[in-house]
């Protein structure tokens, strides 16, 4: 049975029944699109100031769910897993996320009701590789979120995950690393499953990524870490020279190949790398690359958080390394593909998988 079948015939079946968590942050996005270039918008900008003001009319806005955990927290909801977010927000945001989750039977008792919600206001800006997305951030209350945020019903929570899954150490930017040091070592301790960590892009915090590395990806408390092309550079051009040496030399992604592979030598962790043309899985001794699917992206954001719901669904499933990249694949184009930006459920991805090719 090839990796396609093998991929039907398990979303036509019966799976296990896996129980997730996911942390911290959950953010009120507004999408702009802009259908132009980088130096065609500065022009616009730069017109528009010089005469003090105004409007630029024609540009197409959406406010979405944002944050990487509530965007996984859909994902994974659609496809049918249990999965219970801890996560901070405000009194709105709380209302927001139970909006945008209503579709699903999604436990939002563990939400965080703070302060100040997280904002962000995401520029998709046309360059010569497609879509890029530059994100302004307000981080909010979660700037502050830690351990310290967490209570013993959470920790329970988290002991009888079969999936503990951290995002966005950026975004909280003071406790980050506490953060992640408290609940994977009480997985390690008490807990039942694995630890699963997806930093995001770390360098708005930069000056801290020295200790994460040390105390967090360096030890033993991450099972799976889950990197894109940049966060993967960035960390291993901490471990090895050759990362500095061959910047320039290589295509971008084959660098964060090479990265990947430099990470899996170094840390305890198997490496998930998912780019725009490949993903690949790296250990010691093992490597895996599946192409990704052929389709037209209607948008850039949220890519990787659609692709980490289906690696963890096909991780619990204990799904060979390449179908397992090809679901996370898949869940990904069918997500960046569809037109009103909906995470899709198994019914459609079967479709999905059935009607796609993958890049050559």
């Amino acid at each position: 049975m090839n990796c396609k079948d093998e991929l039907l015939s398990f979303l036509g079946g019966v799976q296990a029944e896996l129980k997730v968590v996911v942390m911290p942050d959950f953010f009120l996005d507004r999408l702009i699109e802009l259908e132009c270039s980088v130096s065609r918008f500065s022009s616009m900008v730069k017109d528009v100031a010089e005469r003090k003001g105004g409007s630029i009319d024609g540009i197409t806005q959406e406010e979405i769910r944002g944050g990487n955990a509530i965007n996984t927290a859909s994902a994974l909801a659609a496809l049918g897993v249990s999965v219970t977010p801890i996560v901070c927000t405000n009194r709105l945001g709380l209302q927001q996320i139970n909006f945008h989750l209503r579709r699903h039977r999604v436990d939002t008792s563990h939400v965080k009701v703070l302060e100040k919600a997280s904002l962000t206001t995401a520029l998709e800006i046309k360059t010569e590789d497609g879509k890029a997305n530059v994100m302004l951030r307000d981080l909010g209350s979660l700037a502050d979120f830690g351990s310290a945020n967490l209570t013993e019903a959470d920790y329970e929570l988290v002991d009888d995950a079969d999936c503990v899954c951290l995002f966005n150490w950026a975004g909280t930017r003071n406790f980050g690393t506490e953060l992640a040091q408290a609940v994977f070592k009480r997985v390690k301790a008490t807990g039942k499953g694995k630890t699963y960590y997806d930093t995001a892009d770390p360098t708005s915090n930069r000056e801290k990524i020295g200790e994460l590395m040390e105390k967090v990806l360096r030890s033993s408390l991450v099972d799976v870490l889950s990197l894109n092309e940049n966060e993967a550079v960035s960390y291993a051009a901490l471990l090895d020279d050759w990362v500095s040496e061959q910047r320039g030399k290589l295509r971008f992604d084959e660098l964060a190949r090479g990265s990947a592979r430099i990470l899996a030598k170094r840390l305890s962790a198997r490496i998930d790398l998912h780019t725009t043309s490949f993903s690949a899985t790296f250990t010691k001794n093992s490597e895996v690359v599946v192409p990704a699917f052929k389709i037209k992206a209607l948008r850039a954001t949220g890519a990787g958080d659609a692709w980490n719901a289906g690696n963890i669904l096909a991780d619990g499933n204990a799904l060979s390394a390449e179908c397992r990249l090809t679901l996370a694949n898949a869940v990904s184009a069918c997500y960046l593909s569809d037109s009103e930006g909906v995470h899709p459920t198994r019914e459609k991805l079967i479709k999905f998988i059935k009607n796609s090719s993958l890049q050559l």
